[in-house]
């Protein structure tokens, strides 16, 4: 997820840059509204390899693939881009028809990628995940990067609505244990931000994320929703006064949205994918280096509302 919403900017940009362009992108299925979001995008290409990879031989997944590829290959296409440089994106991006591209030896995220591409460029691999993608696009398209990002998404309209008009979103779960940060120190953060008269909305997207949020809610009087497509979640992160989450696909979504975001790290590095945005952003810990809550909380103090923010 967090893949998809950092190539966004790199779209705003090809529709910026190249006259007339139609921009089509392939998506994992349970990803695809997030570039529904932008207006530049003409078509979805949804495929749900994470499932399909679990039971290749079946007659079903089979039959599926089949009709993914048949649609892929409905149109030639100009250029194909593969930003994710990985060999499964690579192996799709190679089904459709056009001059397949992307990262160079040396640049993509693995090393047998670029045996898939017609025309390969380097980028450094140094560099932010959005500034990647959108130097990837620049040198294939041939234009110059003059402006700041531009995620080119904006909050759609409310599905489930929060009980406060103020709020701030926390999200707790990750895909990994080791992601986690301890529940104690979120019910300090919480506090913080109930004294700032927000009232609170613990997202998850799990079962074990719900019961987690149902445990910190019951504690701080606070939201918690039913389970939220991303479109809808989008529409809660879109319109909070703050968001406090971990390293996970709706910390950066959020941020993408211009929401005031604080990502927790606890076993990653920011500095090559860190919360970034249009708004305040803020990333905090790494691995081995887990935040702790005075950290967080000063953190969170430039996004508080005026005449709310804790005493240092």
């Amino acid at each position: 997820m967090g893949d998809v919403v950092h190539t966004l900017p790199a779209v705003s940009d090809i529709a910026g840059n190249v006259r007339d362009a139609q921009i089509d992108w392939l998506v994992e299925n349970a990803f695809s509204a997030i570039p529904r979001l932008h207006p530049s995008v003409r078509r979805i290409l949804p495929i749900s390899w994470r499932r399909w990879r679990k039971s290749l031989l079946a007659p079903a997944t089979r039959a599926e693939m089949k009709s993914a590829r048949a649609r892929i290959r409905e149109e030639r296409y100009d250029l194909i881009i593969d930003f994710q440089g990985l060999v499964k994106s690579a192996l799709w991006a190679f089904q459709a028809n056009g001059r397949k591209s992307g990262y160079g030896f040396g640049s993509a995220r693995e090393s047998l990628a670029p045996l898939f591409y017609a025309r390969r460029v380097g980028v450094s691999r140094t560099l932010h995940a959005v500034e990647r993608s959108r130097r990837l696009a620049a040198q294939l398209l041939g234009y110059r990067l003059d402006a700041p990002p531009d995620f080119g998404i904006h909050a759609p309209d409310f599905g489930w609505r929060p009980s406060h008009d103020r709020y701030a979103v926390l999200i707790t779960g990750a895909s990994r244990p080791e992601k986690l940060w301890p529940e104690n120190r979120w019910l300090l953060v919480a506090r913080t931000l109930l004294d700032a008269g927000l009232g609170l909305v613990w997202l998850w997207g799990s079962q074990s994320e719900a019961s987690r949020a149902v445990r910190l809610a019951a504690q701080t009087d606070g939201d918690v929703p039913p389970f939220l497509k991303i479109h809808d979640a989008a529409a809660v992160l879109g319109r909070a006064t703050l968001c406090v989450g971990l390293d996970t696909g709706f910390s950066h979504l959020a941020a993408a949205l211009g929401v005031p975001t604080v990502g927790i790290y606890c076993d990653h590095e920011p500095g090559l994918v860190g919360i970034t945005g249009p708004g305040y952003v803020a990333s905090l810990g790494g691995r081995g280096a887990t935040p702790d809550v005075a950290e967080v909380v000063a953190a969170v103090a430039p996004a508080l509302p005026a005449g709310k923010r804790p005493a240092r």
